[in-house]
């Protein structure tokens, strides 16, 4: 990734160059990309339907936040284990069995006769996508050669919004027209599909993804304690949690926001709010693709772009929401959701740098389950309690104090980065790429 303004250097975590064609490597990126697709539409297709649901099984608003709060909090806790299993019984594997798995529940939540049901259903669609994001994002990796990484892990995590859009558009559409049964049948439908193709291309020897092949692979459980050896990798962890709480409470409240705010009907109010959701997606990839570049001469400005990503975050959502409901309003909310979960990718690229390559999907599980439990799980609920006693519209007013807590993350994260990798890596610098690894 390139040497550090201070003399140090990034850690290798890939010591050997991609060993696919650039081809290859971008179908293996496209098929991944679309299975998070998936497992984000699979996952957020319910907020489209929140108004449905609340009025024919007469919800409170922190019943409708748990149905969603469910399925991050199971990734939370199943992420770490899931993804270690990946790195030693096979990662493709190990996704198409998840997106079975989600799909499947998905399609179960679409016969659900009541709230009890269709909480069982959505806890074991957190089952299904407990380790995708991390061993998705290392398989991707594994990949692409690693001057890329901040720019395609937020590619790569921006796929979360987009089948947010999807999820919440399309979700919508199909409620309004045809019930909100259907909607979760389509999104199932879809996951087995993608499933079935995956396991058909992507192949674990020739990406270099799992035991099967034949190369000596060190051994895992020395190199664990290592996903916490630095304070550095900390903060990443902290600071990308704390944004991601403030994306998805946005992500989730956004459709409600809009039907009883701006009094937009169901399907106006998905598309709408999917609007936003891609907007969100499109910071993570613009975000991530500023942070490698003024990264290339010093790596600990990738540090600098997380700090201004969360304190605007925090100025842009609190002045919008502050604002009556109206244009400026909505225009000021875009802008901070623009910037509210740019966080991803520099976060990525330093847990990366941080951690060995032999334990890849298990630091990026590390990583998930700190955006887990302490953002994505705890957002939809929390601002759904909230919202139960303040009302919405105060309720988003507050949350943005979340992005302090994440900019003082990564602030001390900065502090700390050469020095830590210094002490993990070294003071050599690893040998540039050659035009053959940059294939």
């Amino acid at each position: 990734m390139g040497q550090l303004a201070a003399g140090t250097t990034v850690l290798k975590t890939s010591p050997t160059p991609p060993a696919v064609s650039r081809r290859y490597a971008w179908l293996v990126f496209t098929l991944s990309f679309a299975l998070l697709l998936s497992d984000y539409m699979s996952r957020q297709v319910l907020n489209a339907v929140f108004p449905m649901l609340k009025a024919q099984w007469l919800l409170s608003d922190g019943q409708l936040g748990s149905l969603s709060g469910v399925v991050a909090l199971m990734v939370g806790v199943l992420t770490f284990p899931l993804s270690l299993l990946a790195d030693r019984w096979g990662r493709v594997r190990t996704l198409v069995v998840a997106a079975t798995v989600w799909s499947v529940a998905t399609l179960g939540c679409a016969v659900s006769a009541g709230y009890g049901q269709m909480f069982v259903g959505r806890f074991v669609v957190g089952i299904g996508e407990a380790a995708y994001g991390s061993v998705g994002i290392a398989v991707v990796l594994s990949v692409f050669p690693v001057a890329l990484r901040a720019t395609l892990a937020g590619a790569f995590m921006a796929g979360g919004s987009f089948g947010s859009v999807l999820g919440v558009s399309i979700g919508g559409v199909v409620a309004q027209a045809h019930g909100w049964r259907w909607a979760f049948g389509v999104m199932g439908l879809y996951g087995l599909a993608l499933a079935f193709l995956y396991a058909l291309v992507v192949k674990e020897r020739r990406i270099g993804a799992g035991p099967a092949v034949p190369v000596e692979r060190p051994p895992v459980r020395p190199q664990l304690p290592k996903l916490f050896s630095s304070v550095s990798v900390i903060c990443a962890y902290v600071g990308s949690g704390m944004q991601m709480f403030l994306a998805m409470a946005l992500l989730t409240w956004m459709p409600s926001y809009l039907d009883r705010y701006y009094g937009l009907p169901t399907a106006e109010a998905g598309l709408a709010a999917g609007v936003f959701a891609l907007i969100g997606g499109t910071g993570m990839i613009l975000c991530g693709a500023v942070s490698d570049r003024v990264g290339r001469t010093a790596v600990i400005r990738k540090w600098t772009v997380a700090i201004a990503c969360s304190l605007c975050s925090l100025v842009l959502l609190t002045s919008g929401f502050l604002m009556p409901a109206g244009p400026a309003q909505l225009v000021l909310v875009g802008a901070g959701t623009l910037v509210a979960a740019g966080t991803a990718g520099p976060a990525t690229a330093m847990v990366a740098s941080l951690t060995p390559a032999a334990i890849a999907a298990t630091a990026f599980a590390t990583l998930t389950l700190a955006n887990s439990l302490l953002g994505l799980a705890p957002g939809p609920a929390v601002t759904g309690f909230l919202a139960d006693h303040l009302g919405l519209r105060a309720t988003f007013q507050v949350i943005p104090l979340v992005a302090l807590l994440g900019a003082a993350a990564f602030a001390i994260g900065r502090t700390t980065y050469e020095k830590d990798l210094r002490r993990l890596g070294g003071p050599s610098a690893p040998a540039p790429e050659t035009p053959e690894a940059q294939r």
